[in-house]
């Protein structure tokens, strides 16, 4: 399928992977990578490890290669400690520290067998949602049925060799965190995304160990990777460990299946055992030091692949929360964002940032204006004025080689409904009504026209709205504010009042509440407005908040009266007994 060869990100990634899978492997599928671990909720700074992969693995994919996105789930890693903010855990969880994570229970309540697959299914149903093609490799799966067996075997009689690559990086200093400049809203650090990168690279051995050991066996009793390798035979492949709960035994490491390569030889193992052309990496996996760095020195010598592209993702910022990591708990995942947003709202948002550029993603007021510009954009694109990246972007958001993901017929603005879903607390016949108001030449005839926008709409509204921010509409007139009106305010409600019926929609609506304070001033309705005419719509306006809802703001003001409806107005503004 042919496609734009505007250089958009996408598209030189695009171009840069297939150029080096045809150097490698001519004629092969080209094979692009992302890990997570589930090791609690996986949220929206670890989704960028996967869109990235995903939209050049779909560039390629519109260009007619075979092309294969694999994410493996790194499921047998270790438990590290209990996440804070995760409904039904709690401190009894610090038992299974050091199982792997399929061996840990799911928290109570939970419809899936261990912990990894509670917060995988969260993933892959967000996953199916935004239209992402992938294969999914259970870590656990691959070393317990021994897939690995011959790379464990080899990484073991090369230890010594991986034991002085690593030696080049331990005397450096560790990577700062906090070394890119920070959102100026919460960031979603990587810590817990691709493998664990916490994890020690197996250079502590322990009391009576043998020294450097790039494998550790997870113990045949307690379960834990408390474990240290005390004898080790080349020839025979006999193993012997103990470990820290008393037990310890010896083993065929040809036939054993109970442990895994240490992170930073197991993900180079990876590269070279799927043939992987591109990866990204967050900022911690990325530094001086650290493991996609050193990945890079062992997997050509010590297992005789390449390491991939692979380029640095930086942070995704949350508005209004707080620093945290997936194992912390509390922090917004995708599934929670496609409760408030479309999937061709949040695919926008990875797509039309480079992946080293930080970006925010909004679950407060400023989601509106996402969608405003969301409008905007599709609107140049159906003109024709859009410009080729801007077109690029928005064609990898809204589908993939494989079609258009499926789309609100009617895409009303959000803070539209927003604003409707507001006064009307979700009532589906008020909300019908509104809505087909709003264009009277076009009614609705049904609320499944303006869905899935319009539950999103709604979902924001009541979970990310504060209970004090929520607009309520006054059930009866409030006599002793109208009763202190002044002429100039009288005057200004008996012309919104007469212009009611002959304006009522959207537009209309918005022409009068903007015209009457002109109309006052003796000027035409379409005159241009100057500072001193600014002013009295700002008083005009404070005036109906609060005669409407009791304060001096709301939501937009048409939509507001749409809202409440041209009987209650009159009601509501002292036009009627």
């Amino acid at each position: 399928m042919a496609q734009s060869t505007e250089a958009d990100w996408v598209s030189r990634f695009a171009d840069d992977v297939i150029a080096e899978s045809e150097r490698r492997a001519p004629g092969k599928t080209v094979v692009v990578a992302s890990g997570l671990s589930p090791s609690g909720p996986i949220h929206l700074g670890n989704l960028r490890e996967v869109m990235t992969p995903h939209l050049v693995a779909d560039e390629i994919r519109r260009r007619g290669y075979q092309v294969r996105h694999l994410i493996s789930w790194d499921d047998y890693d270790r438990y590290r400690k209990v996440p804070a903010g995760v409904p039904g855990i709690d401190d009894s969880w610090a038992e299974h520290i050091g199982k792997p994570l399929t061996s840990v229970p799911a928290p109570a309540g939970s419809a899936h067998p261990n912990w990894a697959e509670h917060f995988k299914a969260q993933m892959i149903e967000a996953l199916a949602e935004l239209g992402v093609e992938y294969d999914g490799i259970s870590q656990t799966a691959q070393y317990t049925a021994g897939a690995y067996r011959e790379q464990v075997l080899h990484a073991m009689r090369h230890r010594g060799d991986i034991d002085a690559i690593l030696a080049q990086y331990r005397t450096k200093k560790a990577p700062g965190k906090t070394s890119q400049k920070p959102v100026d809203a919460a960031e979603l650090e990587a810590e817990e995304g691709s493998g664990a990168a916490a994890e020690d690279d197996g250079s502590a051995a322990g009391a009576g160990g043998i020294g450097y050991v790039p494998y550790k066996p997870y113990c045949a009793d307690c379960g834990k990777d408390l474990t240290t390798v005390t004898a080790y035979d080349d020839e025979t492949t006999e193993l012997t460990y103990t470990c820290a709960c008393g037990h310890g035994e010896t083993v065929l490491l040809s036939e054993f299946n109970r442990g895994k390569l240490v992170w930073k030889v197991d993900w180079p193992m990876r590269w070279a055992y799927e043939g992987v052309i591109f990866e990204p990496s967050g900022v911690d996996h990325s530094s001086p030091g650290s493991s996609f760095q050193v990945g890079g020195q062992i997997v050509g010598p010590i297992f005789g692949g390449e390491q991939p592209i692979g380029p640095m993702y930086a942070f995704v910022g949350i508005s209004g929360m707080a620093k945290m990591s997936s194992s912390r708990g509390g922090v917004p995942t995708p599934a929670d964002a496609l409760r408030i947003m479309e999937p061709q709202i949040l695919r926008w948002l990875y797509a039309r940032r480079r992946p080293n550029q930080s970006f925010k993603i909004a679950f407060d007021q400023e989601i509106q204006r996402l969608y405003d510009e969301w409008d905007a954009l599709q609107r140049k694109v159906d003109e024709g004025s859009v410009l080729p990246a801007d077109a690029a972007a928005y064609s990898r958001a809204a589908g993939t080689a494989a079609g258009e993901l499926p789309r609100t017929p009617r895409p009303l603005p959000y803070r539209t409904l927003a604003s409707v879903a507001d006064v009307t607390a979700g009532a589906e016949a008020q909300t019908l009504r509104i809505l087909s108001e709003l264009d009277p030449s076009r009614p609705l005839a049904s609320l499944d026209e303006a869905r899935p926008r319009l539950d999103r709409a709604e979902n924001w509204i009541s979970t990310y709205v504060p209970a004090e921010q929520r607009t309520v509409v006054r059930s009866e007139p409030d006599t002793e504010r109208l009763a202190g009106l002044g002429d100039a305010e009288r005057g200004a409600l008996k012309l919104l009042l007469d212009g009611l019926d002959a304006h009522w929609s959207l537009d209309g609506l918005t022409s009068l509440v903007y015209a009457v304070p002109k109309v006052q001033a003796g000027l035409e309705a379409d005159a241009k407005p100057t500072p001193e005419l600014k002013a009295a719509q700002r008083a005009f306006f404070a005036v109906l908040y609060e005669l409407l809802v009791g304060r001096d703001t709301g939501p937009r003001l048409p939509t507001l009266l749409l809202a409440v409806g041209q009987e209650r107005v009159r009601v509501l503004l002292g036009g009627a007994a």
